[in-house]
């Protein structure tokens, strides 16, 4: 089991927690679960992944879906929900 990342300092959102699981040989899959339950699952946990770190490279990925890595990111890129990139509009970059 995986305890911790190397550089991986994002603090989880008020409610939930971070987990990790190995997905492949060398590749680490970030899940951000929610505590709260829920009506609709009855009950079940929730989570959503967050992103993929490849331990050869160290390096983090955003991800396509939970079974698809996607490209590689810069940790402070990334936000304490996901790490796939903002695509924020000119406009919205000035309020950055």
């Amino acid at each position: 089991m995986i305890k911790e990342i190397p550089g991986f300092n994002h603090l989880p959102p008020k409610g939930y927690f971070y987990s990790y699981e190995e997905y492949k040989k060398g590749v680490i899959r970030i899940w951000l679960n929610n505590t709260r339950k829920f009506d609709y699952n009855l009950g079940k946990p929730t989570r959503t992944i967050w992103g993929f770190w490849k331990s050869k490279t160290k390096q983090f990925h955003a991800p396509v879906n939970s079974m698809v890595v996607g490209e590689k990111v810069n940790i402070l890129d990334t936000r304490n929900f996901s790490a796939m990139p903002l695509k924020l509009t000119p406009l919205e970059l000035c309020f950055q």
